[in-house]
This record gives structure tokens, C-alpha cells and sequence, in this order.
């Protein structure tokens, strides 16, 4: 009995890694993205993602450039590395970099083993208690590809800024919403920000046919500026 149940755990061990191994083999293991970001419905800067997959390790670059007078603040470069699970993204380490600016440099390390998020603001250490599924700037957009099933009603996404650990709570809206980027016509799904926790309010339109890869995304800062982001380059592999 005990040699048949270690021969079934065994079993099952090698149905769950392939399982995994096969979900992973049909996601893209390439993507090039581009969007323009406007603020206020003027031009404000383009931004040019990359995201890699080799073999169970990703890696997020994401640089935006800023238009005209904005782009005498220099490129904001954002960095992410880390793991693919079943469960999706599981970063490791995020970093943020604005222009040639060392004290706008931010960076943080996810210690899952001690739950523990570590973030190094202008040279000191905050910590905060990491939670499965936290994300990062650059790493949030892609998670939504892995988890198709939890777009309904409502989804909460822990998200590290660099600075500090916040949680976001949308409210998926269950018709499909036709938006329009750069001559495309996208079917999207709409995520509406329920829970207000940050003063800023953010709401994105994912692509139904492309992964769930945002088409659209819309901040509205504290202050009231409205910044927004819209795809106008895909390449997928």
C-alpha cells in the first residue's frame, strides 16, 4: 500500500510539472510593445516594452521616452526579473530608473521564502509583508495573460511602486468593449478600479484576442492630470 501510494504521488508530481511545463510552452515567450502616452490629450511620451521567457524565468524592460519638453527628464527605465509558475508572474526584483537621477532610482527584492517585500528608497531600507501574486510596475500588465479565469467581477492585485506596497481592486465589467488604438479595433475586457485604497484612480481595456495584453490604460493622479497609455505597436512569438 505505501509503495502504491508513493508510486501515485510520483505520478501525479509528473502530470502537475508537465501540465505547467505545457501551459507555459503555449504562452508567448516574446513580446514588443509600443505605446504613445498622452497627458491631458496632449503628447506626452512613448513607451517601448520587452518581455522574454526563458524557460521558466522572465524578464520585463520597459523604457518610456518623453515628447518635446518632457523628454528633458530623461528615460524611465523599469526592470523586472523573476519566475513563471502555474500561478503566473513571481517576481523577483524590480528596479527603477529616471534619466541620469540616482536618488530617483528605485529598487526591490521579493523575498517569498520570508514573505517579505525589501525596497531601497534614496538608501533605506522598507519593508512590507509580501502576499502571493504581488507585482510590480513593470510586471503587472503581463500577469493578467496567466490568469484569464480570475477576470471576473472583482480581482485584487497586491502592486509594489518601488517606494510602497499597494493593493488594487478592479471590478471587471462582463460585456466586451470595442476600442480603437492606432487604426486597430480591439474586443476588450474593462477593468474599473472598486476599491479606493491610493488616491490615484486606474482603469485598463485588455485585449480578449491578444493575451489579455492591455490595449488601453487610463491614471488619474492625485492631482487630477489624466495620463494615458494606448497600444499602437504588437509583436507576439
Amino acid at each position: 500500500m505505501v509503495n502504491r501510494i508513493r508510486v501515485f504521488t510520483f505520478l501525479l508530481g509528473l502530470f502537475v510539472s508537465a501540465s505547467v511545463f505545457s501551459q507555459q510552452m503555449a504562452m508567448p515567450q516574446s513580446i514588443l510593445a509600443t505605446y504613445e502616452v498622452t497627458k491631458n490629450g496632449q503628447p506626452f511620451a512613448n513607451v517601448h516594452e520587452q518581455f522574454v521567457v526563458t524557460g521558466d524565468t522572465y524578464k520585463i524592460e520597459s523604457v518610456t521616452k518623453g515628447i518635446g519638453v518632457y523628454a528633458l527628464l530623461g528615460e524611465r527605465v523599469l526592470v523586472s526579473v523573476g519566475k513563471v509558475t502555474a500561478h503566473g508572474l513571481k517576481p523577483n526584483q524590480f528596479e527603477l530608473q529616471q534619466g541620469d537621477q540616482p536618488k530617483k532610482s528605485l529598487k526591490a527584492e521579493f523575498d517569498w521564502p520570508k514573505q517579505t517585500l525589501n525596497m531601497m528608497v534614496k538608501g533605506k531600507l522598507k519593508q512590507a509583508v509580501l502576499t502571493p501574486g504581488t507585482q510590480d510596475l513593470a510586471s503587472y500588465a503581463y500577469q493578467f495573460m496567466y490568469v484569464p479565469a480570475s477576470l471576473k467581477d472583482v480581482l485584487t492585485m497586491p502592486l509594489t511602486t518601488g517606494k510602497k506596497l499597494n493593493h488594487y481592486q478592479y471590478k471587471v465589467k462582463p460585456e466586451i468593449e470595442m476600442v480603437e488604438s492606432a487604426g486597430v479595433q480591439y474586443k476588450t475586457l474593462h477593468l474599473v478600479q472598486a476599491k479606493q485604497e491610493v488616491p490615484e484612480t486606474k482603469e485598463l481595456w485588455l485585449s480578449t484576442e491578444h493575451h489579455y495584453l492591455p490595449v488601453r490604460i487610463l491614471l488619474v493622479d492625485d492631482y487630477g492630470q489624466k495620463l494615458e497609455q494606448r497600444l499602437t505597436e504588437l509583436k507576439v512569438k
